[in-house]
């Protein structure tokens, strides 16, 4: 199959498969070598439709980014599209790996790889101190300030972690500063987002009240692994939380 990917993490998925020379096009965000050459396609949202056509894809993936009406036209021109949601968990990120595999050929690959995924997660998670369910922020956004909330796998990360999230409670992860203030999170994971990032921290800092300042647990986490959803660098992200919270 000729694969183009609009996805990022599908990319991602492909090359830990090995399957990175199916990829005939990509988008800008997507992690590949510049050693391979994949021609871009697509940004995160818009599409080349006429760069795409020139490259005669058997499988395109993709993703709600991408406006209805462009992938309708794909469509129509008999090109088999495969939807990949933004997963809501480790269970369904596991899941999507696993049905890439399929597409490619490559299903006990993708089955092994996420066995010894779970298997490396529950010795980390082996590791967490007996008793400790510290209260965690994850901050995604700055402006405007916005949270890991239940029903995703960002949400996954501070369950698996050991720890409570202060926005449990939230559907929505918009929220203001003073709501987290009130929930006096002992730890604050920062995704990255460049100079911003840092800003975001020293922030944080300013309100010694706050446990997670008062007693410096606020750390800036690589977004490359945060917000990939893979099994691999889901685990990976894990392993950095884990390390940092309870060191």
């Amino acid at each position: 199959k000729r694969i183009v990917s609009l996805v990022p993490w599908m990319t991602k998925s492909l090359y830990l498969m090995g399957e990175q020379g199916r990829l005939v096009g990509c988008t800008n965000y997507c992690p590949v070598e510049a050693t391979d050459k994949i021609p871009v396609v697509a940004t995160a949202v818009n599409v080349n439709i006429e760069k795409l056509l020139m490259l005669k894809p058997d499988l395109v993936f993709a993703s709600s980014l991408i406006k209805p009406e462009i992938l309708d036209n794909v469509l129509k021109l008999g090109i088999k599209i495969e939807y990949m949601p933004y997963p809501k968990s480790f269970n369904e990120i596991c899941t999507d790996f696993i049905r890439v595999g399929e597409l490619v050929g490559q299903q006990v690959k993708a089955k092994n790889i996420v066995a010894q995924q779970r298997d490396r997660m529950t010795k980390i998670r082996a590791k967490i101190p007996a008793g400790k369910h510290p209260k965690m922020f994850i901050q995604i956004g700055a402006k405007p300030l916005f949270c890991a909330v239940p029903q995703t796998f960002m949400n996954d990360f501070i369950t698996f972690s050991g720890g409570t999230n202060i926005a449990s409670e939230l559907k929505t992860g918009s929220i203001t500063r003073e709501y987290v203030l009130t929930q006096n999170p002992d730890i604050i994971f920062i995704v990255t987002m460049g100079i911003v990032a840092e800003e975001e921290r020293d922030t944080w800092l300013k309100y010694p009240s706050v446990s997670a300042s008062k007693n410096k647990q606020i750390f800036i986490l690589d977004s490359d692994k945060t917000c990939s959803p893979t099994p691999v660098l889901f685990v990976d992200a894990l392993e950095e939380m884990i390390r940092i919270a309870y060191k």
